[in-house]
């Protein structure tokens, strides 16, 4: 595949950018930066040398007065590596090099008790592909079947590199790192929790399912989402009237990892999947639109406790839109109910439909637009393609 132009934008200071494996940091970051001084922690020599030595960081910079960038890629691997940049940093006797610090989990920066440099790095994410920067070559029932990570995309057989991807991040990520004792039970828990995908997390019921205690499935969940593979969703609760449900909803961080983890039997349908397959290549992509376009908007779900929803609110200063996705072809009006209830509740929001046809509709005042040609409008810095 042709070079692909990311929508996220370095910035000039120092940062942070944390991202699952896969997404392509490296990649980006040489691209950006092709001159600046890389450092590879996942290579072995690299990491003894600072594992065991950390403030050989020093030398480097003493060394190399004429570096401007310097990135260091998986910060996680030597954590310690944070007080010699912050030290870097705070020197005011020289300028210091712009420090990009890459990571793929949270997991010991948060373990160490690392405070990410006080706030002097800002904090970024870098997400799978959006179908806009993937232009001709999007095709959604390729991407909605194995996904939008660059890692995936690049090969010529990506159900397999899918495959082998998951299996990575079991291996490397979590049994090698020792995040969990029982790898197997963790395996479980992955299975389990892919059948709330796209729906509200109940762990007690998750935990029951794979055959856990609740603490043990939190103390899982907490691994996910710190390894960067998922994330929740809260209900929106502003101004409400009706009584909401408490419960968050949950994604994998992309729907091609949603396809490889979910079990499926001989009777299982096609639409039982799909849909939920779907809702998450949208939230994927919403996530990634708020993130690069930094526009103070958050993701959220609308529920009530009679069961009433509506899959997504986007709301922010100047954003107040509610989103239903469906994934059939066909539109009617019982498919608009719960954007019509949104809408009455919120007055001042705007309420659209996705849906998996080709067709621009408008039932019921409510304007239903096909998911296809949202997500390829669907560009950083720029409004929601709606109308």
């Amino acid at each position: 595949m042709e070079i692909i132009h990311r929508f996220f934008t370095p910035d000039e200071n120092s940062f942070f950018l944390f991202g699952p494996r896969g997404t392509g940091k490296s990649t980006l970051l040489r691209s950006s930066f092709p001159m600046a001084y890389f450092i590879d922690l996942l290579d072995p020599v690299a990491f003894r040398t600072y594992i065991s030595k950390p403030e050989h960081l020093y030398e480097v910079v003493a060394g190399n007065r004429r570096i401007e960038t310097l990135v260091i890629d998986e910060i996680q691997k030597v954590p310690s590596l944070l007080d010699v940049v912050h030290k870097i940093l705070e020197d005011k006797t020289q300028r210091p090099p712009q420090f990009i610090l890459t990571g793929s989990s949270a997991r010991k920066l948060k373990r160490t008790g690392v405070n990410l440099l006080a706030g002097r790095a800002l904090l970024r994410k870098l997400h799978p592909f959006m179908s806009a920067e993937l232009g001709h070559h999007f095709n959604m029932l390729e991407n909605l079947n194995n996904g939008m990570l660059p890692i995936v995309s690049a090969s010529k057989n990506r159900k397999e590199t899918l495959d082998s991807y998951v299996s990575l991040y079991l291996r490397e990520e979590v049994h090698m790192e020792g995040l969990v004792r029982n790898i197997g039970g963790f395996s479980r828990f992955l299975e389990a929790l892919s059948f709330s995908h796209a729906s509200l997390l109940n762990t007690s019921q998750v935990a029951r399912e794979c055959q856990t205690g609740q603490k043990t499935a939190e103390g899982y969940l907490e691994i996910l989402e710190d390894l960067l593979l998922g994330f929740r969703v809260k209900n929106f609760t502003r101004r409400a009237k009706r009584h909401l449900v408490a419960h968050p909803k949950f994604y994998f961080v992309d729907c091609g990892i949603y396809n490889a983890l979910r079990p499926r039997g001989p009777l299982d349908l096609p639409s039982e999947t799909g849909g939920a397959a779907l809702e998450g290549l949208v939230a994927q992509h919403l996530r990634a639109w708020i993130d690069y376009g930094r526009n103070g908007c958050e993701l959220c779900f609308w529920r009530t406790r009679a069961g009433t929803e509506v899959d997504f609110v986007v709301y922010g200063p100047s954003v107040f839109t509610a989103i239903e996705v469906k994934a059939s072809r066909s539109v009617f009006n019982n498919d608009v109910r719960s954007l019509i209830a949104f809408k009455t509740e919120y007055p001042e929001a705007e309420v659209f439909l996705l849906h998996g046809g080709k067709e621009r509709l408008r039932i019921s005042g409510v304007l239903c637009i096909p998911c296809d040609d949202f997500l390829r409008n669907l560009v950083p810095g720029e409004l929601l393609p709606l109308e």
